[in-house]
């Protein structure tokens, strides 16, 4: 009896793999749901904001994904309980009713997981068009059709097994050294051609009736750019004799802009969130005179545009991390669309709301401060799918929170508005902390800068040290750098920034006079006066703050 209920379960857990890899598919083609994805961001939604802190703090982006795969088990798990429960139901109908069997088999799970879907959406914020109910009912359709039919041949092969078991005697062949006839005692039934037609039908049936409900109730999801010519991109000149014209600075100087494949990427999704830029408006409502409005991608791109450098930090950022990355972003001001809708004097908040449920909010004179734009091009190529295509915010002097990438409506409202993360206690005035950080020597930012040479620091040769610093739209005026543990300063070289909004390098020529270790600090003072804070703090809430420093060996 054990033996029977552990294999059911097992059962179970394969016709859930099925269901689930189906329901992969399917999200991955069409943008559709995926409970364990939205059982992931149900706990992201529930998670405080310390707790989140902490995990992020600990494993990284590894805490997300850990999140994803403890409900992909949970998933199979449940379906293997339900498995034990189909298999009575099985027996009971009888394995010649394949079409009864089918829909039993499929209908109760179907149920199950579209209540446990409901009791998730309840719960999330991170609510989307794709969550609304419609949308759980018709994706939950085809996978529980596969977990029905892939259980009903399990079944079906566990008791033609076990007929043959019972039907055999215990002494055939074994006496006369000969080999049983198993088909002859009773063979295990193959699928009959009136029941091949019968499952063929049914999925046919289902995936006809999800095709065309999603073609009739739902825009198609696809993240298909419009071809756009790519933008040039500026170059910055370096003079000679400048220490970054040093050929052992030269990949960390390249590396100053970053490419796409190496920018930072931070958000609540486990898969990235698909759009169609055909079907995509970017609607503006709320305390607006001329609204409410919708433009198309097409009417965005035709719009006035600027192009500039920026840089994007998020606040979960170590003082030793690497969120943080550099682009050339093209887009349209949005002062300039706000200006079309007509703000109302009383409102004084720009809500950006998202494809994929995230909402963040930014006082309105940021919003129509010069830089802050949505862009729709990075680095001079179409906005890729991971970093909010078809269009994003870029809001210079914020953390990359309220920066709202997958934007589909801006709302202006007469209220301080907290947004997703906001309501888990981050701070709302999210300005970028001045800080530094030291790429050579050491491994910070390996993942966003080329290789760099490994130096071998030695007694009376140069062994160049070299970093950014970064404090948002207010600058850098100033970069120290200590070879003792902070006891003497000396002041580093910098580099002419990309933009007032974008990070900057520096560097310092060091001659170590004697063998031994060093620990090396830098700090760094905006254009306005401000040096950084040298006390070490907690991302949580209000980012990052403390003197980045590293050990370096002298042989």
């Amino acid at each position: 009896m054990k033996n029977e209920t552990a294999r059911n379960f097992v059962f179970g857990i394969i016709a859930g793999g099925a269901a689930l890899l189906v329901a992969a598919i399917f999200r991955m083609i069409t943008g559709g749901l995926f409970i364990p994805e939205l059982a992931s961001q149900t706990l992201f939604s529930l998670t405080p904001g310390q707790v989140e802190s902490f995990s992020v703090e600990t494993f990284g982006s590894l805490a997300k994904y850990s999140a994803f795969a403890s409900a992909i088990i949970v998933n199979l798990i449940i379906y293997g309980i339900l498995a034990l429960l189909l298999h009575k139901i099985y027996l009971i109908l009888g394995s010649r009713r394949l079409a009864a069997n089918l829909l039993q088999l499929s209908f109760i799970p179907y149920f199950v997981m579209a209540t446990i879907t409901a009791i998730l959406l309840q719960l999330n914020e991170l609510l989307t068009g794709s969550s609304e109910i419609q949308y759980a009912l018709l994706f939950l359709l085809l996978p529980n059709v596969a977990y029905g039919r892939t259980l009903s041949y399990l079944f079906q092969r566990d008791i033609s097994a076990k007929r043959i078991d019972s039907q055999m005697p215990s002494n055939v062949g074994v006496e006369a050294g000969e080999i049983p006839d198993v088909a002859a005692v009773s063979p295990v039934p193959r699928i009959s051609r009136k029941q091949f037609i019968t499952m063929a039908a049914s999925t046919a049936v289902a995936a006809g009736i999800f095709f065309w409900a999603r073609g009739f109730l739902f825009h198609d999801q696809s993240s298909m750019p419009v071809s756009i010519p790519k933008t040039p991109m500026p170059l910055p000149n370096i003079p000679a004799g400048s220490i970054f014209a040093e050929q052992a600075l030269a990949p960390f100087v390249r590396s100053e802009l970053t490419p796409n494949d190496k920018f930072y990427r931070i958000d609540t999704n486990i898969i990235v969130p698909s759009v169609d830029a055909n079907t995509w408006r970017l609607n503006i409502r709320g305390l607006v005179k001329n609204g409410p409005l919708q433009f198309t991608y097409d009417e965005i791109k035709t719009m006035t545009s600027v192009s500039e450098y920026a840089t994007l930090e998020c606040i979960s950022d170590k003082i030793q991390g690497d969120l943080i990355s550099t682009a050339y972003w093209k887009g349209v001001p949005l002062k300039s669309i706000l200006e079309k809708a007509g703000v109302l004097p009383e409102a004084i908040y720009v809500v950006f709301r998202c494809s994929d449920g995230y909402d963040v909010g930014i006082p309105l004179d940021r919003g129509i401060m010069d830089g802050t734009i949505l862009a729709y091009e990075m680095n001079g190529v179409p906005l890729p799918t991971e970093h909010g295509f078809p269009v994003r915010a870029i809001v210079p002097g914020l953390y990359g929170m309220m920066n709202a990438k997958w934007i589909t409506d801006i709302e202006l409202v007469d209220k301080v508005y907290e947004g997703f993360w906001q309501r888990r206690g981050w701070a709302n005035n999210a300005k970028y902390q001045t800080h530094s950080k030291i790429v050579l020597p050491g491994d910070t930012l390996r993942n966003r800068f080329e290789a760099l040479s490994a130096n071998i620091a030695t007694p009376g040769s140069k062994s160049p040290i070299a970093g950014l610093a970064f404090a948002g739209d207010r600058g850098i005026s100033k970069v120290e750098v200590s070879t003792d543990g902070g006891n003497t300063w000396q002041t580093a070289s910098l580099k002419d920034p990309l933009s007032r909004n974008s990070w900057v390098l520096w560097a310092l020529e060091w001659i170590p006079q004697n063998k031994g270790k060093y620990n090396l600090v830098v700090r760094a003072t905006d254009n306005y006066g401000n040096l950084q804070i040298a006390e070490i703090t907690d991302i949580y809430p209000n980012g990052a703050t403390g003197y980045h420093s590293v050990d370096e060996f002298v042989v």
